[in-house]
């Protein structure tokens, strides 16, 4: 018995190449002259036809990470693509370019006009050109809205582009946790699998019984089945992934260069104004101008026209004539009450923002620092528990392998030592997601040029 016992580990780490119908399976996804060989490899007994047939399914859709030949992409790389080939980031582009444009109207003067005119009276040739004089108030006024609304839209774009970042981050770690999930499922899966034949050779000797190796069959097809389930979700976030930064999202077609790792327990220093708070700054700020200058154009746009006329039959008036005037609107209907009080009402608008972006950048703060600080101390946790975990399940193992304790309990071991370690996956997840939410949170606005 004990050199069958022998046999089993040397098979257990051995492993083996991936199956004929695996490989069809993943020929889609890789080059026809790559040799597929998984991270986490599973032996999987050839009496066994539950495991044989939904392990070979489960090892299949664990591309994410195990599968070699896939371009693999780093945070920074992904990041990168996001910016460059996402349309978010095309969008804010388009809204700053129309806020220089905007600026270079508000600088751009009046044209003038030409006019010329005949009449039967004396003198019958008519010419005038008219130009418009505008107040330098009322000029300063709109010049200043339009940088204001240039300045909100830089900052715009800029947190724009952070919250690419963060959304990118959160993305590519929420794909290093299912793919660390999904490795763990597979190990969890050959664990069961090991077990399953040390029942049988045990109740091939007469140590065990044929519930020992029910018990075991029923924990492998659970095992299965969450690897299955958790190599579909790791196959799902890279999906999600590649459609952020703009790749192909029928199949995965990108590996995951970078591995799921703790933040750096520095601490944050929060000074400064946050990007968001002064981008609602500058866009309070264009609204308080804007309703400065519809005040200010009530008294409209005054004109001053010169010219000359000519051509007197009688030749009593003979030469030209000059002719110099000044036009000046009347604001007796209309004194632009409906545009005043929608620059007024934008103006409240942008002073509500203004304060509720304060509110939420402070609480944000708050609590992306104390879930990162909180994640990072239940993962330190959790790795320690992992580690007692792991020397529980190899001693549980043995001890039952010489028939020390009985099969309940290891298989209650084992469920325990998967849980710390999924447990530890998901808490450096939550660490790296709190970090770059703190980032986000209190990212500086950029000095103006």
């Amino acid at each position: 018995m004990t050199r069958d016992v022998a046999r089993l580990v040397q098979e257990r780490r051995a492993g083996q190449r991936w199956p004929p119908a695996a490989r069809k399976l993943l020929a889609p996804f890789i080059h026809s002259n790559v040799l597929l060989e998984p991270r986490a490899r599973i032996t999987i007994p050839v009496r066994h036809a539950l495991v044989r047939r939904w392990g070979a399914v489960a090892l299949c859709l664990s591309v994410a990470r195990a599968v070699q030949g896939q371009p693999a992409v780093t945070l920074r790389q992904a990041v990168d693509s996001a910016l460059i080939h996402g349309a978010r980031a095309a969008v804010a582009g388009a809204d700053f370019a129309a806020s220089l444009a905007q600026l270079r109207m508000a600088r751009a003067l009046p044209n003038p006009t030409a006019t010329a005119s005949y009449t039967k009276a004396t003198p019958q040739y008519h010419a005038a050109i008219e130009l418009p004089v505008e107040y330098p108030w009322l000029r300063s006024a709109r010049i200043g809205a339009a940088r204001s609304s240039v300045q909100s839209s830089r900052y715009t774009v800029t947190l724009e582009r952070a919250r690419i970042r963060h959304d990118v981050t959160v993305f590519y770690v929420r794909a290093l946790a299912a793919a660390d999930r999904s490795i763990l499922s597979r190990r969890s899966a050959m664990d069961g699998d090991s077990l399953l034949r040390l029942a049988r050779v045990r109740r091939d000797a007469g140590d065990a019984s044929d519930l020992d190796v029910d018990l075991s069959t029923i924990a492998t097809g659970q095992l299965l089945n969450a690897a299955l389930a958790d190599s579909l979700a790791a196959i799902s976030a890279v999906v999600d992934l590649q459609t952020l930064i703009g790749l192909a999202t029928d199949r995965p077609t990108v590996g995951l260069a970078d591995s799921l790792a703790l933040p750096p327990d520095d601490s944050v220093l929060v000074s400064g104004t946050p990007l968001r708070v002064a981008a609602a700054e500058a866009a309070l700020r264009a609204a308080e101008q804007s309703l400065a200058l519809e005040r200010r154009s009530v008294l409209g746009t005054p004109a001053i026209s010169a010219g000359f006329e000519t051509g007197d039959p009688t030749g009593a008036e003979p030469g030209l004539l000059p002719t110099v005037g000044v036009s000046l609107p009347l604001p007796f209907l209309s004194r632009r009450e409906g545009e005043i009080a929608l620059a007024t009402a934008n103006r409240d608008r942008a002073r509500a923002q203004l304060a509720l972006a304060r509110l939420e950048s402070q609480a944000e703060i708050a609590t992306a620092m104390r879930e990162r600080r909180a994640a990072i101390l239940r993962a330190r946790r959790d790795l320690q528990l992992r580690r007692a975990a792991d020397r529980v399940a190899a001693m549980s193992l043995t001890a039952y392998a010489e028939g020390a304790v009985a099969l309940p309990y290891v298989l209650e071991v084992q469920r325990n030592a998967r849980e710390a370690l999924a447990q530890y996956i998901d808490d450096v997840a939550a660490a790296r997601i709190a970090d770059a939410a703190l980032l986000l949170a209190t990212m500086q606005a950029p000095s103006p040029p």
